[in-house]
């Protein structure tokens, strides 16, 4: 694209992020949720290095994101959360893939694709304990765990897992946690009662992970945090690096007199003389529109507020008298290690989360990565990341695999680092 945009993803920083949530939660297995394309952040080489970093399983939404792991050779067990009835559900079973059924319609469908796949679906029974989104009622359960036990007993599933989401875990101290934290107990011992022995019980999401250790069980599902963000007050904690850095350069820069509007309805006048930089980005290409007058950017060693509304394609800032020209670099958000902003920091200008920043940055985007993927397709062990692969380019910097025991991930690649592969 013009004026070279670029999403950089620092692969070394999610094997590290993902090393530290497994030293975190000590016993319970790590799922790495990488639906959304791993959160904007690239399906496959995220959840490969995840998987360096000691995840044991991946969870998707969609059937064909499932599909595509099991292609590019990732044999990790993997979970597709969204239980949709129509999903290509025989597909799935053939490839080994755990289907989440929070319905009898879904579940009964799955158990149909079993039967034509020659081979039991492994099921997770999702239980709403509250948040009335996926999931069976505590009315509907009982009736979906007695489906469950006759269809495992016909050999047409097994019941790999019991699952549940919670609601306000990003919300410290909010009542509803303990509500539905006793809800889901009820829900497994109701479905152990019933003869199922669930390999998995997991409810907790990146919030409930890094705040609540009586949600963890068996597993945990971390998905922002992989990638170094959180929904809790404030962000992630520091111990967790975000990996995307969003850039590009300036296409032009130009010398407007004081008092000139800028861009559509000219809600932004300039208080002086100032250069005025065109960067081309806009909201077809994942930039809010309102973030006009609100996020800030980093150019030229200094941030500058977005100046006026965000286009479609483009954005204007105010360099006051700073000598710009075309070609110069701006950092839209990134780890903020030399001062750009963090997706974070532009969650807070926009009233929104970080995690809805990172995915809306749009595949016309280019997605370049720095660090190591991870060379294999198997979880890794927990407690054992491996050791990063060195970057190959000047201006890379990998990082190091923590030591045993420390949780806090050393410093990865800097938003100015080269970048040394893109995704197809």
């Amino acid at each position: 694209m013009d004026g070279r945009p670029e999403a950089l993803i620092d692969l070394d920083a999610v094997r590290s992020n993902a090393a530290a949530l497994n030293a975190h939660v000590g016993g319970a297995m790590v799922m790495a949720v990488v639906k959304s394309q791993a959160y904007g952040h690239g399906l496959i080489p995220v959840a490969r290095a995840a998987l360096a970093g000691g995840a044991s399983w991946l969870g998707v939404v969609q059937v064909a994101d499932a599909l595509a792991l099991r292609d590019a050779g990732i044999a990790a067990p993997v979970l597709c959360l969204m239980a949709a009835p129509d999903a290509a559900h025989e597909d799935a079973v053939r490839r080994d893939i755990d289907l989440a059924a929070g319905s009898e319609l879904t579940l009964s469908r799955i158990a149909a694709a079993a039967a034509r796949a020659g081979r039991p679906a492994r099921v997770h029974l999702e239980a709403d304990t509250g948040m009335s989104r996926g999931g069976a009622t505590a009315a509907d359960w009982p009736a979906l765990v007695r489906a469950a036990a006759a269809e495992q007993a016909a050999g047409r599933i097994e019941v790999t897992g019991v699952w549940s989401h919670l609601a306000c875990a990003d919300i410290p101290g909010h009542p509803s946690v303990s509500g539905q934290l006793a809800a889901f107990r009820e829900a497994v011992a109701l479905a152990e009662r019933a003869g199922l022995r669930p390999e998995v019980r997991h409810l907790a999401n990146t919030a409930a992970m890094l705040t609540l250790p009586e949600t963890w069980f068996d597993m945990v599902r971390p998905g922002g945090s992989v990638v170094g963000l959180a929904t809790l007050p404030g962000g992630a904690p520091g111990w967790l690096r975000p990996a995307m850095t969003v850039r590009a350069r300036l296409i032009q820069v130009k010398r407007v007199p004081a008092g000139s509007g800028v861009s559509y309805g000219l809600r932004y006048v300039t208080s002086r003389a100032a250069r005025l930089g065109l960067v081309p980005l806009g909201y077809a290409e994942g930039v809010p529109r309102h973030a006009g007058n609100a996020a800030e950017v980093y150019c030229r060693g200094r941030r500058r507020k977005i100046a006026g509304t965000v286009c479609m394609n483009q954005f204007v800032i105010d360099l006051g008298d700073e000598p710009a020209s075309e070609g110069d670099e701006v950092i839209l958000f990134g780890p903020g290690d030399t001062g750009e902003p963090t997706a974070q920091e532009w969650a807070d200008a926009l009233g929104t989360i970080s995690y809805e920043i990172v995915t809306r940055i749009s595949e016309r985007i280019p997605r370049s990565y720095v660090g190591d993927p991870g060379t294999t397709g198997q979880p890794g062990q927990p407690g054992e990341p491996g050791q990063p692969g060195q970057a190959s380019e000047p201006g890379a910097v990998a990082a190091a695999a923590p030591a045993e025991g420390r949780t806090e991930p050393v410093l990865a690649a800097a938003p100015g680092a080269a970048s040394i592969r893109r995704e197809p």
